[in-house]
């Protein structure tokens, strides 16, 4: 065979692997994609139906356009300052930091709805100890159960009257008072509540005294709220020094960044670069783990 045909025959090999290659990483890429149209859009239906139990009635679609703008808006933030192709290592970190905080982002509506959630339970929590006191009372004028509720939907505020009004609603379509209980308990996911259903539920069942356990209830709750917030005060220094251990290198890393960039950005292109921040978020990270830990106190 003469050199020409051997030239063409390894241009031709050459080209045939590389279209290979192009379909196996197309036929990857839309796999993936799929996978994560598919994972996203789920997790906006339950986003979805997590916000209407705090009574935010947002589509799923919207939802869903948020997370994934929010994705592609952080990974091309993270992909792009990093992008060289003359460097490799460089480009496969931005891809590799892009595609994780991009995950992070296409998250945050469920992270936002945690907190959420744990504002509105707090606020229900603190309601609940002058909602008590109010059912308390009406139980003494002579007052059923359900007009006792009733009396807490009127004249109560957001979240409590909300939560207690559709617990009205499910008993006057034909559920029974204690499922409805249940559901409302189920719904809030708050342990003070969960108090409450007990005692009632105790109280049907044996016939106590259900203003008696109102009031006891309610200051049990008050005193464990003013040891919470004693609690709070005296691991705040901790949880700020956390915070601020937390984000010193981030913050230390942007400042030189816009100061000295001739310096910083050759750094972060470099294998030694990559590697020292890795191991420097995963020190924070076991960091703040461990204060976490510590300032945790269950009350």
């Amino acid at each position: 065979m003469t050199p020409g045909t051997l030239t063409a025959l390894g241009w031709s090999a050459t080209a045939l692997i590389g279209l290979a290659f192009t379909g196996l990483g197309y036929t990857v890429v839309r796999a993936f994609g799929s996978g994560a149209g598919a994972y996203a859009d789920s997790m906006s239906e339950e986003a979805s139906r997590r916000f209407e139990d705090l009574f935010l009635f947002i589509p799923a679609k919207r939802i869903s356009d948020i997370g994934r703008a929010a994705a592609a808006a952080v990974f091309l933030l993270c992909f792009v300052p990093l992008f060289d192709h003359t460097n490799l290592v460089s480009t496969v970190a931005g891809t590799v930091l892009g595609l994780t905080f991009g995950v992070l982002a296409l998250m945050a509506p469920s992270k936002l709805l945690d907190i959420l959630r744990d504002r509105r339970r707090r606020l229900f929590n603190e309601q609940l100890v002058e909602a008590l006191g109010s059912m308390s009372n009406a139980l003494r004028a002579g007052f059923s159960i359900n007009q006792a509720f009733e009396s807490v939907v009127q004249n109560g505020e957001k979240p409590i009257s909300q939560e207690f009004g559709v617990m009205l609603q499910q008993m006057r379509v034909g559920m029974n008072f204690y499922d409805a209980l249940q559901s409302l308990d189920n719904r809030v996911g708050s342990d003070d509540l969960t108090l409450v259903v007990t005692s009632i539920d105790i109280a049907r069942r044996t016939g106590g005294n259900l203003t008696e356990i109102f009031d006891k209830i309610s200051l049990t709750i008050r005193e464990r709220m003013r040891i919470e917030r004693r609690v709070q005060t005296l691991t705040a220094q901790g949880r700020l020094q956390g915070i601020i251990v937390a984000c010193m290198p981030a913050l230390l890393g942007m400042a030189m960044t816009f100061i000295k960039p001739e310096m910083m950005i050759p750094f972060f292109k470099s294998v030694n670069g990559m590697i020292a921040i890795g191991l420097t978020a995963l020190l924070i990270a076991v960091g703040w783990f461990f204060i976490s830990r510590i300032i945790r106190i269950d009350v």
